[in-house]
């Protein structure tokens, strides 16, 4: 039977494409079982690959942010990426690394049937969906196969262009707000109040 323990584990030790070469750990990505919301970005960076985890760097300090102002509780998300390992110098994944990868990502979501999977960035949206511009499709909620997808560009935009900031900081509020997670009169509420 299959899970999210033995996904980790086949990920930790996976050789099926060359970044298994280069990385220092993989990332199998952690979060819920029991997680609505999935989030999905490119790829591990530096700071995941030295700690084998999603989104601990500076990209992964904005995204915490936005998630505490949307009312969303990382720990009540699933959060991964298209690849599990980190490319060298940061550089976009691959076609052939994306395939090697889109099993473990298939599996975890059919573990996980998140009511919604939210897209970080256009390498994403172009793997998941096809899709092309992040910029021009974000807030935007697709539905594919019975799945819903939720746009938004990668926390990462923001470290260059602080203007990006206040773009994610709006798209996660109303994806709040989608999954019922925002604030109802003037009360707060989180994520968790609806689990």
């Amino acid at each position: 039977m299959d899970s999210l323990e033995k996904i980790a584990g086949e990920v930790a030790g996976c050789p099926k494409c060359k970044l298994s070469r280069t990385r220092k750990n993989a990332v199998p990505g952690e979060g819920q079982l029991s997680a609505k919301v999935m989030f999905v970005g490119e790829a591990p960076g530096r700071s995941e690959d030295e700690k084998g985890r999603p989104f601990v760097g500076a990209a992964g300090k904005i995204l915490d942010e936005m998630l505490t102002k949307a009312g969303i509780s990382r720990s009540q998300v699933f959060i991964t990426n298209i690849v599990k390992c980190r490319p060298p110098n940061n550089r976009v994944p691959e076609e052939d690394e994306v395939q090697a990868c889109t099993p473990y990502l298939d599996r975890q979501v059919a573990l996980i049937r998140p009511r919604i999977i939210c897209i970080l960035g256009r390498t994403a949206f172009s793997s998941i969906l096809g899709g092309g511009s992040i910029t021009a499709n974000r807030g935007k909620i697709i539905e594919k196969a019975g799945q819903k997808y939720f746009l938004t560009i990668h926390p990462a935009a923001a470290i260059y262009n602080r203007s990006m900031l206040s773009l994610l900081e709006a798209d996660l509020k109303k994806l709040a707000k989608e999954i019922g997670g925002h604030t109802r009169g003037s009360k707060e509420q989180s994520l968790e109040d609806f689990m």
